[in-house]
């Protein structure tokens, strides 16, 4: 569910017609909506009760320091995977004992940030950076607290380049290697081994391979824990899919989800951490563009738009798809026609939809992608140089720019020409 519905024939977000915001921020521009971000939070946290628990929104889905506070201020821990996402997540006001630092390649300086300014726990992936941690916390006189990331080699059955938990994958250590890893965590300096972590992919729609990954965990905190380790955390990763196509069928919801956990891990007495960020944020979220031109060509029909694979990168990427919809709601019965929907950039790569069944639509007319709030404006680059997209938050009959979009004077001065030149 989201809070992006028709009222009077117009799309709004909450009580803000979608028009009224792009009146003030142009296009493309992506709109989040508090109201569904809101929602999607308690819907884990009541998924997860009455286990102990912490719901950590993974960062990287959507960065956005007021997405981020929003969630803060709800309770919600956050997952980070770099040091940028951590000093946004302290600028935001998530507190260090709610980040888990997760992530293959940690650097020695992006630990030292994050002992410094305090942290839930690393999530380790590997022997070399379980060393390269004891070495810097022992140096600082710190602790740091780690769960270790062992990879049950499940194939979650989700897009290849979304796959994280097969033993091909660059993630974690293997699970048969777990004992001698956490043997060896016990005795370095500077370490405190309070967890074990799992994730197997993200935009996973079914809950079998969740509940295989989960039950080889709680086998594995069986063995540790006879191996004298204090295994008090089980971090569980997020990835539940969202349905990005109305039609097609759901994926599970939060609640059967949780049903699962409790009944793969809930007799641990664990503390249970999950990191959802696409089912959190990606519903929350539109990208609304303009209509620049309606090109007849041989066979087909584009539909040129403002917006382009810079701002949206997960068709060209993917093939992902996002329901497309106009901001002014055709009436019922209304024709359609099918359109290739592309971007200005310089690719054939730059392409959202093809042979997509829309209303007719000209020159000037708005449309919405939906489910764009997760993994849209935190992948955006200026190819083309092409300003970053504006993102504004909504609450209620309220709604503000988070992000503006930068000028072309900001964008062109952010290069320097050296003086031989």
């Amino acid at each position: 569910m989201d809070h992006f519905l028709y009222r009077d024939g117009i799309l709004h977000a909450e009580d803000v017609p979608l028009p009224e915001i792009v009146a003030a921020a142009g296009t493309p521009v992506y709109v989040y909506s508090t109201a569904t971000l809101t929602r999607h939070y308690r819907l884990f946290e009541e998924a997860l009760s009455p286990l102990p628990h912490l719901v950590c929104y993974a960062m990287k889905a959507n960065s956005n320091l007021a997405v981020v506070r929003t969630l803060g201020r709800l309770g919600a821990g956050v997952d980070v995977v770099s040091v940028g996402e951590y000093l946004k997540a302290k600028a935001a006001g998530i507190p260090g004992e709610r980040i888990v630092f997760s992530g293959v390649g940690k650097t020695r300086d992006e630990m030292r940030v994050a002992l410094d300014g305090g942290i839930r726990q690393f999530n380790v992936e590997s022997e070399p950076e379980l060393r390269a941690l004891s070495q810097v916390a022992h140096a600082m006189g710190r602790t740091a607290p780690v769960a270790v990331r062992v990879n049950p080699d499940v194939d979650a059955g989700t897009h290849e380049k979304i796959a994280t938990g097969r033993k091909e994958d660059k993630f974690g250590i293997p699970i048969a290697r777990a004992r001698a890893v956490y043997a060896e965590a016990a005795r370095l300096p500077g370490i405190e081994v309070v967890g074990i972590d799992v994730h197997i992919g993200s935009q996973l729609t079914r809950l079998e391979p969740f509940e295989a990954a989960y039950r080889k965990v709680a086998e594995l905190t069986r063995v540790l824990r006879a191996d004298g380790h204090d295994i008090r955390r089980l971090d569980l990763g997020g990835g539940l899919g969202i349905p990005y196509a109305r039609s097609n069928e759901a994926p599970p919801l939060p609640t059967d989800y949780g049903a699962m956990v409790k009944r793969t891990v809930g007799d641990l007495g664990c503390e249970i951490e999950i990191e959802p960020g696409r089912l959190i944020v990606g519903n929350a979220g539109v990208l609304v563009a303009r209509v620049i031109y309606v090109k007849e060509g041989e066979d087909r029909d584009f539909l040129i738009l403002d917006a382009a694979m810079n701002d949206l990168v997960r068709p060209a990427m993917y093939g992902a798809h996002h329901d497309i919809v106009p901001l002014v709601e055709p009436p019922p019965g209304a024709e359609h026609h099918a359109y290739d929907v592309v971007g200005p950039v310089c690719e054939s790569g730059d392409t959202f939809a093809k042979g997509r069944p829309l209303p007719r639509l000209g020159e000037g007319d708005l449309v919405a992608f939906r489910s764009a709030g997760a993994y849209g404006a935190v992948m955006a680059s200026e190819y083309n140089s092409r300003p970053l997209v504006p993102e504004v938050l909504v609450d209620g009959h309220h709604f503000a720019v988070i992000r503006a979009r930068p000028s072309f004077d900001e964008l062109i001065n952010r290069d320097t020409i050296p003086e031989w030149l």
